[in-house]
C-alpha cells in the first residue's frame, strides 16, 4: 500500500502515483522548493527585481540606459547570475538572458541572449 508523500493518506488510482491530491502535490512541492533563509531569499528578490528592471527597459532586445535611471528604478549591480566575457574584450554582466555591460559617459547597453 503506498502513502501520501505530504499526508500519508492512503493513495488509490495509478500505481506511480505519488501524492493523494493536487492540494498535496502543491504544498510538498512548496515546501522542497521554498528558500531556505532569509539570506537567499533576500539575493533571490534583488535578482528578480534587477531582472524585471532589465526587461522593461530592454523591450527591444538591444537598447542604452544610462546608470542614473537604473539606479532610480531601483537596480543593484552586485547582484547578477553570470558574466560573458567576449573575444573583443568586453565584459557583459547577465541576469539569466538578460544582461548589460558598461559603456562610456555612465551609460550601459542592454542585451538579450537568444536562448
Amino acid at each position: 500500500m503506498k502513502t501520501c508523500l505530504e499526508c500519508s493518506a492512503k493513495i488509490v488510482g495509478r500505481e506511480d502515483k505519488k501524492f493523494c491530491s493536487d492540494s498535496c502535490r502543491n504544498a510538498y512541492n512548496n515546501k522542497i522548493n521554498k528558500d531556505s533563509t532569509n539570506f537567499m531569499r533576500n539575493i533571490n528578490n534583488k535578482l528578480r527585481k534587477n531582472y524585471r528592471i532589465l526587461a522593461e527597459l530592454n523591450v527591444d532586445g538591444k537598447s542604452k540606459a544610462s546608470r542614473d535611471k537604473l539606479l532610480a528604478k531601483g537596480f543593484d549591480f552586485e547582484f547578477f547570475t553570470n558574466i560573458l566575457q567576449t573575444k573583443t574584450g568586453n565584459t557583459y554582466y547577465f541576469l539569466y538572458d538578460q544582461g548589460y555591460r558598461s559603456l562610456d559617459n555612465d551609460y550601459f547597453m542592454l542585451v538579450k541572449k537568444e536562448i
